[in-house]
This record gives C-alpha cells, sequence and structure tokens, in this order.
C-alpha cells in the first residue's frame, strides 16, 4: 500500500499517477495498482464543463476530492489546489488546504508552485500537511504566459525551474511534478533531486508519469500531444447510449425481466 513517505523513497520502480474526479472511477483506478490518485484542478475542463482551470473553486475540489478519498482503498489520494486558494494570505492558504486532509479525507495537497509557495511548502509541511510541488507549466498562470506553451526551452529558464525544484525540496515537498518541459531538461531536474519527479510531457527520464484520466480512456474530444489514448470509452459510451435511446422508442424496453406485478394489488381504474 502506497503512503507519503514510499513515494518520496520509491526506489527503482516508476511511480504512476492518474486523475479521478468522481467515486466510481476512483475505485478503478485504484484497484488498477497505481500509487496516487490525483483530484486535478482539471475536473473544471475535464468534468465540469469550463473552458479552462481558473472558475474551480476550493468547494469544488474538496467535494471531489471526498468521493474519490471515499471510493479509495490503497492509492495516495492528492487535492490539486485551485486558482487563489493559496498564495496571497499564508493563513488562508494553510486553511484551505489543511481542509483537504481534515474534512475530505486527502493524504496530501499539491501546489502550482513558483517563488512564492516556498514559504507555504515549508508551513504546510511543518504542520504535517505533504506537499507535491509542480513546476513548468503550470495551468493557473495560463494568463501570464500566453498560452498552454512549453516551459524551460531557454536556459534561463531551465536553470530557474531546477533552482526552484531544489527549493521546494529543501521545503519539505514530498514529490515534483513537471509539465510539458523538454525531456532532457526533466531528466537533469530529476538527477538533480532526491524526491521523485513525475512527468506530464516531459519525457520518459522522471521517476513517474501521470495523465488526466479522461484522455487515458478515451473520452477527451481533444487531448494535449503529449498524452495517450489507451482506450477509445467514448465510442462505447456512445453506442450503448444510442442503444438505450432506441430500446425505448422501440418499446423493447423495459422487457417483462425489467418489470415486477403486484398481484394482490386490484386494479386502480
Amino acid at each position: 500500500m502506497p503512503t507519503v513517505n514510499t513515494v518520496r523513497e520509491h526506489g527503482d520502480e516508476p511511480v504512476t499517477m492518474l486523475t479521478a474526479y468522481d467515486a466510481p472511477t476512483a475505485k478503478v483506478v485504484d484497484e488498477a495498482g497505481v500509487d496516487l490518485i490525483l483530484v486535478g484542478d482539471s475536473v473544471g475542463n475535464a468534468a465540469l464543463g469550463y473552458e479552462d482551470t481558473l472558475p474551480v473553486t476550493v468547494d469544488e475540489i474538496a467535494s471531489t476530492t471526498g468521493a474519490v478519498a471515499r471510493a479509495t482503498e490503497d492509492a495516495v489520494v492528492v487535492a490539486d489546489m485551485p486558482f487563489l486558494s493559496f498564495g496571497a494570505d499564508l493563513a488562508e492558504s494553510v486553511q484551505n488546504c489543511g481542509r483537504m486532509l481534515k474534512e475530505e479525507d486527502a493524504d496530501a495537497v499539491k501546489l502550482e508552485c513558483g517563488p512564492h509557495t516556498v514559504e507555504l511548502t515549508e508551513r504546510l509541511t511543518d504542520l504535517g500537511i505533504p506537499v507535491m510541488a509542480h513546476l513548468g507549466l503550470t495551468p493557473q498562470h495560463v494568463n501570464q504566459l500566453g498560452g498552454m506553451f512549453r516551459q524551460g526551452t531557454e536556459q534561463e529558464a531551465a536553470e530557474r525551474m531546477l533552482d526552484l525544484a531544489r527549493e521546494h525540496e529543501a521545503a519539505g515537498a514530498f514529490s515534483l511534478v513537471l509539465e510539458h518541459v523538454p525531456a532532457n531538461v526533466a531528466g537533469d531536474i530529476t538527477d538533480a533531486l532526491d524526491i521523485p519527479t513525475i512527468g506530464i510531457g516531459a519525457g520518459p527520464d522522471t521517476d513517474g508519469q501521470v495523465l488526466v484520466v479522461s484522455d487515458v480512456l478515451g473520452i477527451s474530444e481533444n487531448s494535449p500531444p503529449f498524452s495517450k489514448q489507451f482506450g477509445d470509452v467514448r465510442s462505447e459510451m456512445e453506442r450503448a447510449i444510442g442503444d438505450y435511446v432506441n430500446a425505448v422508442e422501440s418499446g423493447d424496453f423495459p422487457a417483462e425481466e425489467h418489470s415486477h406485478v403486484e398481484e394482490d394489488v386490484d386494479d386502480l381504474y
């Protein structure tokens, strides 16, 4: 059974992480043996109909985290803290993060990081709230970045990313997500750290991988170029729902085996 500590001390075995946004999906992901389940703020565009992650609220992440945690027996559940839920005020940030463990049974939180999250990471870990750091493409900064572009493509930017990775490791982060960065940069950062790196669009030389579950299942209409669809659940959903509609319209459903007649009840009309 993985824990925050076993993830931190992962050894040679690659770390696996997937997102989940509801209890049934979390149960399947957990039973498949995934090490960590990320309750991502990607719930915004993957499940809630938002265009991006920015509108996602603390309450939405909390509710989703609770649903996932209730269905999970083994995997480490990580709550992804949404835009403006941390960083502006230290006390409020701690309260929002602590809520995920205290009320929703998460095991850790994830922060999209920058210089402003080093002190917060240290404070959270001092209080017993494990922190997963996140560098590279941080979607909550999409307006500042000007789009979902690869990060760390220039020497200065790559060096700054490495410095931030080291600072967050020193502050107590137990792992680091590297998103949409050159594979060689991710490999160098991985080599420089003792904590595991978990890549998404960061090449094969990280200590683990994470993907959005709707991309893995083939539910998403548009997946990022660094993702891979391992199934075609969308087509199966379309087939099943179409068959249901046709069965109702034709009168084939419900059939006799789907109904019950109570003989002791007289005709009502």
